[in-house]
């Protein structure tokens, strides 16, 4: 190794989803191992490699907007671009001159050796491997490296649903899953570094297992997950809700270290326009699901995810999804104004819907959710809970408990990575005040 080569140093920006923060710290990981010097986004580096997301049109500004603030930052730095955004929009990025190199999500595991190859020829390129002819799943390997006490773990990438609002498909390709003895041995040394709690994540982990030739799906592995010794805590990223039979209840339940909070991404809760979006269910299984899932689990909290004026969403259509939010009564409901995205089904749908219409209409889910997480928090008003605590700001420990209520504690300890029994003494509109028992 050079001194030249030890001498660099490389910072990170990561946009959009938990598989982009996986990624991110495996590349970070990999840099390590090379002897690179790690420095924050913030910080003046060597090499800014910022890993975009395209989920909407502000994705993409978002993603422009930080590669050329890192050259600002840095006159002298190489500015590399890796990522969705970088995957399906090569023409327009390679336009932004701030940029020496671009990589696509498949380049991601390669990332060392191609930025070495760029400070050798300093030749301006792009290298994207054309994802929706992928068929394997593009493994780091064991990837310990994380900045946070809870783990995210990636177990499969792509996704074969192709929502009409959605660009992802196109961006990270078709389902390939990550085979499970791979999984089970970065979890193995995960634990091994203390970690406690793992988050199973994906494109659409609700698919794991379908592109393997021998029958094994996600609650197979859950089942070997919740075997490993030293991991406490088992949270699932978002799940396709259709996942959830009875069967697969059945299996869940009696693996004690899932969390007790599930994030099923809705949309909608009007079945016209789930149609229109191609989502595969109705409202009416949906809500099913949910009285399922609170049979099995009686502290269980369920989050979602909802889309507000779509196209041709009539003021009718709008109002049963308000109605229909009221009676499931999620803990948290996500809100997002449709965005136009280029390159799907829906940016050309008819009936566009006007931007104050949208804001409108996500103002009052908002306070709808709001809500409900008040009304759910003040149940635990003198209560017992169990948190793993995070981080400390300003003398305040932040951590969540397992159905992942966020929770506040001021104490002189050294709370960090552990899980304490406390008592919920205070209520604020997003988390509780707990004192230690």
């Amino acid at each position: 190794m050079t001194e030249n080569k030890k001498a660099k140093s490389v910072a990170f920006v990561t946009l959009g989803c938990k598989v982009n923060q996986y990624e991110t710290n495996a590349m970070t990981q990999k840099f390590i191992e090379n002897g690179y010097k790690i420095l924050e986004h913030h910080e003046k580096a060597d090499i800014y490699i910022i890993n975009t997301c395209t989920v909407t049109n502000m994705s993409d500004r978002k993603s422009r907007h930080m590669l050329r603030k890192m050259k600002e930052q840095n006159q002298e730095a190489i500015i590399v671009a890796v990522g969705c955004y970088a995957q399906v929009a090569k023409e327009e990025i390679e336009k932004i001159p701030e940029i020496d190199l671009v990589l696509g999500n498949n380049e991601k595991v390669k990332i060392v050796e191609l930025v070495e190859k760029y400070l050798k020829d300093h030749k301006k390129q792009a290298t994207l491997d054309d994802v929706m002819h992928s068929t394997e799943f593009s493994d780091f390997g064991d990837i310990t490296y994380t900045e946070k006490t809870r783990a995210v773990i990636k177990i499969q990438d792509g996704c074969d649903r192709f929502c009409s609002y959605c660009i992802i498909p196109y961006a990270r390709g078709r389902v390939r899953s990550r085979k499970p003895e791979n999984i089970i041995s970065e979890i193995t040394k995960i634990a091994k570094e203390g970690i406690k709690e793992i988050v199973i994540t994906g494109i659409h982990i609700a698919s794991y297992g379908k592109d393997f030739k021998a029958k094994y799906r996600l609650i197979d592995l859950l089942e070997e997950l919740n075997k490993i010794e030293g991991i406490e805590r088992i949270r699932l990223g978002s799940l396709e809700p259709l996942l959830i039979t009875d069967e697969f209840l059945e299996r869940l339940s009696k693996l004690q270290k899932i969390c007790h909070h599930f994030h099923l991404s809705l949309q909608s809760a009007c079945n016209d326009t789930l149609k229109r979006m191609n989502r595969r269910y109705t409202i009416e299984q949906f809500i099913e699901i949910t009285k399922k899932l609170r049979k099995v689990y009686d502290d269980v909290m369920l989050t979602t995810d909802i889309i507000v004026g779509f196209p041709g969403e009539t003021d009718e259509e709008f109002n049963k999804t308000y109605e229909k939010l009221k009676e499931i009564k999620f803990y948290k409901t996500h809100v997002f104004p449709y965005s136009p995205r280029k390159g799907t089904k829906a940016a050309i749908m008819p009936q566009q819907i006007n931007g104050k219409i949208k804001e409108e209409r996500s103002k009052k889910l908002i306070e709808l959710s709001n809500k409900y997480q008040k009304e759910y928090n003040e149940k635990y008003l003198s209560q017992n809970v169990d948190i793993l605590f995070e981080e400390c700001k300003d003398g305040i420990y932040k951590g969540h408990t397992g159905n992942y209520i966020l929770a506040h504690c001021k104490t002189n300890k050294n709370l960090e990575n552990k899980i304490i029994k406390a008592k919920c003494i205070g209520i604020e509109q997003e988390y509780i005040i707990v004192t230690e028992l």
